[in-house]
């Protein structure tokens, strides 16, 4: 066998060792989800009803929420407990990617990618609650309400799962506003001066979105409008940080420098 069909082979033996790594992570994550799923299957029925009730709440007294299809009894509960079953595993699943590339990181890159890592988490569930619990009674409240009074308001199961879980998904990703401003910072695409000289555009923009989620009142609108743009005010202040931090650490080296010199 010739050198060059060695360097070949050593060069294919990482990859496949990574590429097996790659599917046993992929694999815990799937087996994570599917037992989390079997755990909370027999409740399906009970989470779905806790998250229909926003709009239970609202609907008037006799009113009832319908299937439209022959399978939306089974199937709609059914999703939602698989979506449930990935939104908790989240933690474990982003931990077995911070597992496979951690060892190509530098210290550096290590110390900032696990925080960043956690608050996104965070504030995924933080935005998902927030949507559940102050912006879906207010939804509901002004859809029910608007129509005319001999029409019934009785919402298919499935069509009203469609709606929430893309409304969660919404709301989980606005509140990652922080960490994308945080990033925009630190990986030098632009600085705080400049973000913070764009506060009126911001500011517009975070209304439009408001008012493009939620009913077209000022209370809903600034109920989203306002804590999208207090989380872009604490990216901002991260990025601050980040950036005073490495100026005395670039001072200290400097001084370091000077002192051996």
């Amino acid at each position: 066998m010739s050198d060059s069909d060695d360097k070949q082979d050593l060069g294919q033996a990482p990859l496949i060792e990574h590429l097996i790594e790659l599917r046993s992570r992929l694999l815990r994550s799937v087996v994570a989800i599917f037992v989390i799923f079997l755990g909370l299957y027999p409740f399906a029925n009970e989470i779905y009803t806790f998250v229909a009730q926003p709009l239970m709440g609202m609907l008037p007294e006799g009113s009832q929420m319908i299937a439209t299809e022959v399978a939306s009894p089974f199937l709609a509960p059914f999703k939602l407990t698989l979506v449930v079953a990935v939104f908790i595993a989240i933690p474990y699943v982003l931990h077995q990617a911070w597992a496979f590339v951690a060892p190509g990181l530098y210290d550096n890159e290590k110390a900032l990618a696990l925080p960043l890592l956690a608050s996104s988490v965070g504030l995924f569930y933080a935005g998902a609650a927030f949507a559940y619990y102050v912006v879906f009674p207010l939804l509901f409240q002004f859809f029910t309400q608007t129509g005319p009074e001999n029409v019934a308001v009785m919402t298919d199961i499935n069509q009203y799962l469609n709606f929430v879980l893309k409304l969660f998904f919404a709301f989980g990703v606005a509140f990652e506003i922080p960490i994308a401003t945080f990033l925009l910072i630190a990986s030098g695409a632009t600085t705080v001066e400049s973000l913070s000289k764009k506060r009126p555009y911001i500011i517009l923009g975070c209304f439009v979105v408001g008012m493009l989620l939620t009913p077209p009142d000022v209370i809903s609108q600034s109920l989203l409008a306002i804590p999208m743009y207090l989380l872009y005010e604490v990216g901002i202040l991260f990025g601050r940080l980040v950036r005073r931090r490495r100026r005395k650490s670039a001072e200290a080296e400097a001084s370091e420098e000077r002192d051996e010199a």
